[in-house]
């Protein structure tokens, strides 16, 4: 062995302390581990760092960190399943010129339609050919969005939007070949569409999830953002179930992750892989993304895509009512305990309801035992079913539950809409009798021109009355208060002091306004 040096001699010699941690040191530090939490058994000035950081507390708090693990990065998730993406590409014929204005922001939905409104209040179409610029009769316009293949032999989904009155559709894969699509199938409900990529037998596809995802679970967006194709973003889920005034059938996911024009019609993945939902819409007062995207569910893609891909079109189940939403007064009304159900302003005539002797005023409490919680549900319930079906519903009928069995019919493609003409209604009339404490005045409908035989018209409605705050307007005709017909202002009145007799805080109303019934609760008076 060597023998060491002597170095005490040395100027720049100095003694060595007696512990490479000095005992304030030692303090400080076991301060701060007993602030994290951690338990420090044994220690001691003469416990080197290698025994304190390895002592059995230390392992057991990396043992649990370990138990709430998450992926750091989405690349292995990203490089299944972004080959299955697509971007679309669209050009339409416009068959009509721009306007004099110079405004020619034209949509490809309905004017009026709840998707024409939505895109309108929320910053414009998402994605597809919408707001387009200037030119002139018969120009040519393109638009892009995004879609995924759901089968190796060409099918694909996408936006009903991006492809509806589409004259030539092309997609371009993740490996920059492009081919020619046709359209099989859409739906303008549910804004779905079916495609079918020609010229080839072997695309990657993607799944569409079984599990409808948990609000916080991670999600990935791919599509062609602005026309950049292969664009992936990432975000968690951050509600369910949303409706954005598309129509009946809403029951969109909310997502944040950053999702822009283009994506319309591309798919939301989870971290299985897995097709959640497709996106179809944005919140964007800007134009651009804020953190507020909506995905149709996996569910509905399912079940709509089949029916697409089997007939080209989507048959619902109808049984024929106007429904409205139970609210706390309404229920109230009523005598429910809870605010459920679904209730029928007015069953359509020769409708399956009507003739299974559903009728106005009733609520629909569930359907073959599985509860309606709201009228939107319903809807989606017997939507999703074939028509032809037979149901049964549990209906409370003036206070007593009953059941009733009936055949869907099917959901007519179109609605016909009937003019408002509650302005007109009300010429000629005369002043009207005044309804006590409601804000109102009211006359017999045969004595007003226009307006039927049943019921009684509003002639006049105090702006700062509780009928002003329920939406009452001249021209609309009641019909019936508090479960019973009316025709004169006297009945009107019996009705609300027979709920007030009753100790009831409203008085429900049949309101029928611009060719439709609604049921209106009105807060009434004591004493």
């Amino acid at each position: 062995m060597t023998d060491r040096p002597d170095l005490t001699n040395l100027p720049s010699y100095r003694q060595p302390r007696r512990s490479v941690f000095s005992a304030r040191r030692i303090a400080l530090m076991a301060s701060v581990v007993a602030g994290l939490g951690i338990a420090v058994h044994g220690f001691s000035p003469s416990t080197s760092p290698s025994e304190l950081f390895s002592s059995p507390a230390h392992a057991q708090v990396n043992n649990e960190v370990r138990k709430v693990e998450r992926p750091i990065g989405f690349a292995d998730i990203v490089e299944r399943v972004k080959p299955s993406v697509i971007s679309v590409k669209v050009n339409i014929k416009e068959k009509t010129a721009s306007n004099d204005d110079g405004d020619d922001s034209s949509s490809p939905f309905q004017p009026g339609s709840p998707m024409e409104r939505f895109f309108r209040r929320f910053g414009g179409p998402d994605g597809f050919p919408g707001q387009k610029g200037g030119g002139g009769r018969g120009r040519v316009v393109q638009g892009q969005g995004s879609g995924f293949f759901i089968s190796a032999d060409g099918f694909a989904v996408t936006n009903n939007h991006v492809v509806d009155g589409a004259d030539k559709v092309e997609v371009t894969t993740d490996d920059g070949k492009t081919y020619t699509a046709k359209v099989i199938g859409t739906d303008q409900r549910t804004d779905l569409a079916l495609i079918k990529v020609e010229g080839g037998s072997n695309f990657p596809f993607a799944k569409l999830a079984d599990a409808k995802p948990r609000i916080g679970d991670w999600v990935l967006a791919v599509g062609n953002p602005f026309g950049l194709g292969g664009t992936v973003t990432a975000g968690i889920v951050s509600a369910s179930g949303r409706d954005i005034g598309n129509g009946p059938y809403d029951d969109f996911i909310q997502i944040d992750a950053p999702v822009n024009k283009g994506n319309s019609g591309g798919p939301a993945f989870d971290t299985n892989g897995e097709v959640m939902g497709v996106n179809t819409a944005i919140y964007s007062p800007s134009g651009g993304s804020v953190g507020i995207a909506f995905s149709i569910p996996a569910s509905t893609v399912k079940s709509v895509v089949a029916q697409l891909k089997d007939k080209g079109s989507v048959s619902r189940g109808w049984i024929g009512v106007q429904i409205q939403p139970v609210t706390s007064d309404i229920a109230d009304s009523l005598g429910m305990k809870k605010a459920e159900g679904a209730l029928v302003a007015e069953p359509q005539a020769n409708g399956p309801a009507a003739k299974a002797g559903i009728e106005s005023g009733d609520v629909i409490t569930s359907v073959n035992g599985e509860s309606v919680k709201d009228a939107r549900e319903l809807a989606r319930t017997i939507g999703g079913m074939a028509p032809g079906a037979t149901v049964k519903l549990n209906v409370l009928h003036k206070g007593q539950d009953k059941v009733v069995n009936l055949t869907l019919g099917q959901l007519p493609n179109t609605i016909e809409a009937k003019a408002d003409t509650g302005k007109d209604s009300g010429k000629g009339a005369s002043r009207g009798t005044d309804v006590p404490k409601l804000g109102m005045t009211v006359a017999p409908a045969d004595s007003v021109a226009g307006a039927g035989k049943e019921g009684v018209v509003v002639t006049e409605v105090d702006p700062k009355s509780a009928a002003a705050e329920r939406g009452f307007k001249e021209g609309d005709v009641i019909l019936e208060v508090g479960g019973k017909s009316v025709s004169t202002a006297g009945e009107v009145r019996d009705a609300i002091n027979t709920a007030r007799t009753d100790n009831k805080n409203s008085v429900l109303m049949r309101v029928k306004s611009g060719g439709q019934s609604r049921f209106v609760a009105v807060p009434i008076a004591k004493g």
